[in-house]
Order: structure tokens, then C-alpha cells, then sequence
């Protein structure tokens, strides 16, 4: 029943838990404390205007240019980023935990990156298989030995979080510091959310998340080879057909750096320069956002137009920094995330605050018979897809799906692991096609800034739900949206 002086919203109306932990409500029609005030304001809007305002939010969104490039569907075609109108919240003490894990997780896997292109400690020590490191296609040979400026590697991270449905508890699902997207719509979720929702978030205090830009861009500037009072830093994007394009050029713009493509750019002497109208100007740090295949055509792929022929010659004459570093895909590798723990025990003498999924790698002979043998009980992926693809969620298919996984498994064992299917937290969404809110499973990616010595972990992050009823994947290109998520500065 609702809490005493509250009366359940249509909005809400047969709101079903459904088994799952839910983050809004305790128990059916009762909200959590930290959720009771938002509660009250939902309860005092009729419907129809909830709705009017969900299509002002999606208006801004059009507006401004607010959009995804799905190339899945053969068309390339570009869409309008799903944005649910209902908050998650995240209490103080729970977000202090998970800011303690992010930061602690980020600097781990920077040790391991400095360990894997350096000395090789981790691998003479035998505390992870030379051979998975070696055998990982992300793993660039390239590097080894190539001093990067001031020791880091990943400067931008976005670990994705997903929270237990019988625990609560917050695990770690994968690591992404090669070059993490999303961040924009944080921002621009938290400035939408303002405008259609203000009596609720003036309600709250709520975290500021409007510093990214800043704090990124001075550790982009202290990377510089001539020093941060010279620094050029410029953000290199693969061009307007890029899904992310709308954040390459947002985040160039809140940061005020040229937002250049690789023909903007020319190598001339290992030194790097931008082509602009006054004549060439010297370029000191890149934040690039051309995966690491087509950065130099010289070194990677012949073919690739979106990169800087000669940019590797100048990165290793220690004339350019990037950001991130080439070869972190090393670190994002599905089988080495079974690892992380003992990473962080081993560089850090520390036990891992933040949980893992239980992981098989199907190139170890006793996890490859197990997951062949529950297949239609695990969630198979492969260890270099992103985006939700490659990925088999066994209790959700059919037998054929399921077949033809099993062949591809034994096709090739390295390129996959199995996890067992994690019932993902809920949090209360619209549905449009029902016109009313139902419980949709989310996860989460803070965002993380690293300068060497200290992490910065921008409160909350994106909060990915999937849309579609009963789905698990979260992805913009599957289905997926995504929330304003709310760190509260104190305990309600």
C-alpha cells in the first residue's frame, strides 16, 4: 500500500516489481526514502502532462542535434537518443562505495597497461596467461616499450556497473578505456532534465556533473610535450558519419579545442601541425577518437583515410601525446576482465571493493565443457564485440540460436567467455506503447578522469535502460535509453 498521505499515481497504476530488486520502491506503492519526494511530484502530475513533458524533452533532444547512428540496420540511419523523463537516484553512502571501486578499479588497470607494455612483471609472475595476453587482437606490439607521456594510459575511463537483483550490490560488467562514448548525453540529460522536471531536482541536491569538460580538458593540456602553458590540444573524430559525432563536436566545443578530422592533420619531422588558414599550427595533444586500427596508415591499416599517416613516428618521438593511449584494448578484453581482481591484489596489495560477474573463458579445456554443457543458462559473448552484439542470452533463444552458437564456440574457444545471466535492477520507465511507467532494467557508466595521481569520477554517469519490456540489453542500438541519474550530495 502507498505511505500514509500519499496516493499511488495513474502513472503507476498495477506498477508490477516483478521479482526484481527495484530501486524506487521497497515494496508495492511504497517508495525507498530517497525516492519519496519525487514520488510526491509524480503523484501530482495528471498523465497528460507528464506526457507533454516527456515530448518537450524529446524536442530539445531534436533540436539539438541530440542523435546515434545505427549502422545495424543497412541504412546508417540516425536516430533520436531515447530519453526517459523518470530520474535514478543514488544515495550518498551507496555512491561513496562505488566512487572508492571505480577509482581504485581505474588505476589497477593502468598499472596493468604500464606492467603489459613495459617490464611484463604480471606475466613472468604467471598471474595471468602469456598467451591470452598475446593472443588478443587489441594487444599492439607497437607499444611495447614506448614510454607514454606521464605514465597513463587510460585517461578517460567508463566502467559499466550493473546492480544484482537478489543482492543490490553494484558489480563490475566490463571496462572500457579505449575510447568510452556517452558522456555528452550526461551532460545533456542533467540540462533537459532541469527544464522539464525543476520542481523535482530543486527538491534534491544533487551532485554537479557540468565539470567533465573542464577537468578533462586541463588533463588533456598537462599531457602537452612543451608544457601545459603552450598546450594544443585538438579532438579527432572519423567525421560526420560517426555514430558519436553530435559528442565529438559537443565535447570540442565545451572544451574550446579544434575539432579536427585526420586530413586536418600532417606529420612533418615527427612533429605534428594543423592545417589552418594562417599556415600550420603545431599540435601537442590529440584526443582521438579514431579506434586504434586506422590511427596511422603507415603502422595499422594501409587503407584507412580517417587517421594521420606519421602519427605513430611522432607519438614515439614523445612529440605528441594521445589520449588514450594506443593498445588499451588490451585492458577492455573480455577474457582478460576475469583478471581484474587479481590485478588490483597484485599491483595494489588491495582486495577489489566493487564485485565482478563470475566469468568462464572458453579457452581454458574445464569453462569450455561446462558452458557447452549450460548453454541455454548463460549470456555468451564475444570477447572483442561491443553495442550488445555477439552475444548470446541462452535462456532467451531458441534451439537454433543456441546451435549455432555452440559452433562458433568451438570455432574458435579464445573468442569467447559465458557469464551466468544476472537479473539486472529495475527502475521505473515510461512505457509509451502503454502508456504508463512499468519497471525496466538499467545499468550504469560513470565516467572517469585519470592524471596520475588522482581519479575523478563524475558523479553518477549514464544510466542505460532497456526500454523494451522485459529485455536485458541496454544498448542505444538494440532498443536502449537512457536517465538522469542523480548522486545525492547528503543522506535523506
Amino acid at each position: 500500500m502507498p505511505a500514509s498521505g500519499q496516493k499511488t499515481p495513474s502513472l503507476f497504476a498495477n506498477y508490477d516489481l516483478g521479482g526484481f530488486f527495484d530501486e524506487m520502491f521497497e515494496a508495492p506503492g511504497v517508495p525507498r526514502p530517497h525516492y519519496a519526494k519525487l514520488f510526491q511530484t509524480l503523484a501530482s502530475l495528471d498523465p497528460k502532462q507528464f506526457v507533454e513533458r516527456r515530448k518537450i524533452a524529446d524536442l530539445s533532444f531534436l533540436l539539438q542535434g541530440i542523435t546515434f547512428t545505427v549502422y545495424s540496420d543497412g541504412a546508417g540511419a540516425e536516430r533520436l537518443f531515447p530519453f526517459d523523463l523518470i530520474p535514478r537516484i543514488i544515495p550518498h553512502v551507496e555512491w561513496q562505495r562505488v566512487e572508492r571501486g571505480l577509482a581504485q578499479r581505474v588505476v589497477a588497470l593502468n598499472h596493468f597497461l604500464q606492467d603489459i607494455y613495459g617490464a611484463q612483471r604480471i606475466l613472468a609472475d604467471k598471474r595471468i596467461p602469456r598467451s591470452l595476453v598475446y593472443s588478443c587482437k587489441h594487444f599492439y606490439r607497437e607499444m611495447v616499450g614506448l614510454s607514454v607521456p606521464r605514465g597513463i594510459y587510460s585517461h578517460i575511463s567508463g566502467i559499466d556497473l550493473i546492480r544484482d537483483s537478489k543482492s543490490g550490490e553494484y558489480l563490475v560488467l566490463e571496462d572500457n578505456v579505449r575510447t568510452p562514448s556517452g558522456v555528452s548525453y550526461v551532460l545533456e540529460n542533467r540540462l533537459i532534465m532541469t527544464r522539464t522536471l525543476p520542481e523535482a531536482f530543486e527538491a534534491y541536491g544533487v551532485l554537479p556533473v557540468n565539470h567533465y569538460p573542464t577537468e578533462l580538458c586541463r588533463i588533456l593540456r598537462s599531457l602537452s610535450p612543451r608544457g601545459g602553458g603552450q598546450a594544443e590540444a585538438v579532438l579527432l573524430t572519423p567525421g560526420i558519419y560517426n555514430s558519436a559525432y553530435f559528442e565529438h563536436s559537443f565535447l570540442a566545443q565545451q572544451m574550446g579545442i579544434e575539432l579536427v578530422e585526420g586530413r586536418d592533420l600532417i606529420v612533418d619531422d615527427t612533429v605534428v601541425y594543423m592545417k589552418t588558414i594562417h599556415g600550420l599550427r603545431r599540435v601537442d595533444v590529440i584526443y582521438r577518437r579514431v579506434d586504434d586500427d586506422f590511427l596511422d596508415a603507415l603502422v595499422f591499416r594501409s587503407d584507412s583515410l580517417m587517421g594521420v599517416p606519421g602519427l605513430m613516428g611522432a607519438y614515439r618521438a614523445g612529440n605528441v601525446a594521445l589520449a588514450n593511449a594506443v593498445g588499451n584494448g588490451v585492458a577492455d578484453d573480455k577474457a582478460v576482465y576475469a583478471y581484474v581482481p587479481d590485478f588490483i591484489r597484485y599491483y595494489l596489495g588491495e582486495e577489489p571493493i566493487l564485485g565482478s560477474v563470475p566469468t568462464y573463458l572458453c579457452s581454458r579445456g574445464s569453462d569450455l565443457s561446462y558452458v557447452l554443457d549450460h548453454l541455454p543458462e548463460l549470456v555468451v559473448k564475444a570477447v572483442g564485440e561491443s553495442g550488445g552484439y555477439g552475444m548470446l542470452i541462452g535462456p532467451a533463444s531458441d534451439k537454433a540460436t543456441i546451435a549455432q552458437f555452440r559452433e562458433r564456440v568451438l570455432a574458435d574457444p579464445r573468442n569467447y567467455i559465458a557469464q551466468p545471466l544476472i537479473g539486472l535492477s529495475r527502475v521505473p520507465s515510461y512505457d509509451s506503447t502503454l502508456e504508463r511507467v512499468g519497471g525496466r532494467h538499467v545499468d550504469l557508466r560513470p565516467y572517469c578522469l585519470y592524471d596520475g595521481e588522482n581519479v575523478t569520477v563524475v558523479p553518477g554517469g549514464l544510466t542505460r535502460v532497456a526500454l523494451r519490456e522485459g529485455s536485458v540489453v541496454v544498448n542505444s542500438s538494440q532498443g536502449g535509453g537512457s536517465k538522469d541519474t542523480w548522486v545525492l550530495r547528503e543522506e535523506v
